[in-house]
């Protein structure tokens, strides 16, 4: 009798186990096989596409006239103004002056005792005018040898001796007449009739308030810029009139601290609207350039070299170095770098690649004037 084989049977068996055990788990392996080739294609390196591009506004340059105006601060000070103060001491005999009156140049002022002086110039005119006579009439001896040459000569040279006596005297009379120096307003007096003064008594002062001078600071730098015969433009507390002067010196020197140079301009002032010490506002054209390339100061990037400005050229944008000029309140004006054409970046500046694709949203010619 033929047997069966065994081990046919728990084969059988197995076969039909798993069937029914692994069968429920089919749609999970299916969702895991699926999920495991998504994620494999999804590693897959991807193609690079170049640079994203950029949306930034733009500008158009072109020519405009610049003209730089450098604000200061000044002082308006007296063309020329001194204090008066007597040569000598002595007694005030009379005031010939009103006070805040002009005066002439050479206008008596004051005068001061002076009868011992004018005494003293009596008595040696009197002496002198003996000795003329004493000389005349040695001349006549002395044409008969009646006279020594030596006692002619005694009275010649006593005779000169007396002169600058007199000259001496006169000098010290005109010590005690004060007058006006140049012509000005006299100032307030600080003496009366028949005060005694020194040296050191301050009478009053005496100021050329036409032309006035008009003091201020600029910076080292336009020294160059500004010349002698230059017009300045000041206003003054208290007056809406712009008024006007020129340039008359420059200081050769800067200030040390302060690295400024010290401008001086005439005023003119015939009517007397002006007052020395008076504070002014300076405005002053530093040049002028009917050519200037001028773009928003936004526009710069600055480097740790140099400054560089984004432009526009065919579609994509490169950085160009530009030397900047003078700068106004939005404006900065560009030397070297920049044609009159060219499209400038103004917005977006800080994410400008070389190279890197720009739309343009919004463009314009610059400046707008």
């Amino acid at each position: 009798m033929q047997q069966t084989s065994v081990p046919g049977r728990p084969a059988s068996l197995l076969r039909g186990i798993l069937n029914k055990r692994l069968k429920p788990l089919l749609p999970v392996v299916f969702l895991l096989t699926a999920a495991g080739c998504h994620s494999a294609k999804d590693k897959k390196p991807k193609q690079d596409k170049g640079p994203m591009g950029l949306r930034a506004e733009a500008i158009v340059v072109k020519p405009a006239e610049l003209n730089a105006i450098y604000e200061s601060s000044g002082n308006l000070l007296a063309n020329e103004a001194i204090n008066v103060y007597p040569e000598v001491s002595g007694r005030i005999t009379a005031i010939h002056f009103r006070e805040g009156v002009p005066v002439r140049k050479g206008d008596l002022l004051i005068q001061l005792f002076d009868g011992d002086i004018r005494a003293q110039i009596q008595k040696l005119k009197v002496q002198r005018q003996l000795l003329v006579i004493t000389r005349e009439r040695q001349d006549e001896l002395l044409a008969i040898n009646g006279i020594s040459k030596q006692e002619y000569d005694n009275t010649v040279a006593q005779i000169a001796s007396i002169d600058a006596d007199v000259e001496y005297n006169e000098a010290q009379l005109r010590r005690l007449q004060i007058r006006a120096s140049f012509d000005g307003v006299i100032g307030l007096r600080n003496v009366s009739v028949g005060a005694v003064v020194t040296p050191t008594t301050l009478i009053t002062i005496i100021q050329q308030v036409n032309p006035l001078k008009l003091d201020f600071p600029i910076p080292e730098q336009y020294k160059g810029v500004i010349r002698n015969g230059d017009a300045v433009r000041f206003t003054v507390t208290g007056s809406r009139d712009t008024m006007s002067g020129q340039i008359a010196a420059i200081q050769p020197g800067a200030d040390a601290t302060t690295r400024t140079i010290m401008m001086r301009a005439l005023v003119p002032n015939p009517a007397n609207k002006l007052v020395p010490g008076a504070f002014a506002n300076v405005y002053l054209t530093l040049n002028r350039n009917s050519n200037a390339i001028m773009i928003p100061s936004q526009s710069i990037i600055p480097t740790t070299r140099d400054k560089k400005v984004a432009v526009l050229r065919n579609g994509k944008a490169e950085l160009v170095t530009v030397a900047t000029g003078l700068r106004e309140v939005e404006d900065v004006e560009i030397l070297h770098g920049l044609q009159p054409g060219d499209t400038v970046l103004t917005t977006g500046i800080m994410q400008v690649k070389p190279g890197v694709e720009v739309k343009v949203t919004k463009i314009r010619a610059y400046p707008i004037r």
